[in-house]
């Protein structure tokens, strides 16, 4: 499916909604760990290697996701935040009906 300018906009900025929220989960996550050394309730190398892995795990996960997204991997971007909740069917209202219909049924097939 082609999208207009009007549809690439809005994908590009539903795109970088999905960004934030998935960097500020991530933040909370390291946060979790941070918070956990501090109080002691881990050791240092403990702690150390579970921010290692997590950060590692995360960064994979945001550059798969969101590196190298061109017009041609909108749609597909798009359709993967909303499978997974990144996003919800509200934030969809920016696009022209034929795009919000075509992402909806993405999801739920």
């Amino acid at each position: 499916m082609d999208l207009s300018k009007k549809d690439k906009k809005a994908a590009r900025e539903i795109i970088e909604k999905g960004l934030q929220k998935e960097m500020a989960q991530g933040l909370d996550d390291f946060y979790i760990i941070l918070n956990s050394w501090r109080e002691k309730k881990s050791d240092n190398l403990d702690a150390y290697h579970q921010l290692y892995k997590k950060i590692t795990k995360f960064d994979k996960h945001i550059s798969r996701r969101y590196d190298y997204v061109t017009g041609s991997r909108y749609l597909l971007t798009v359709s993967a935040l909303l499978y997974d909740d990144v996003i919800s069917e509200c934030d969809l209202s920016c696009f022209s009906e034929e795009v919000r219909e075509y992402l909806i049924k993405i999801k739920n097939f």
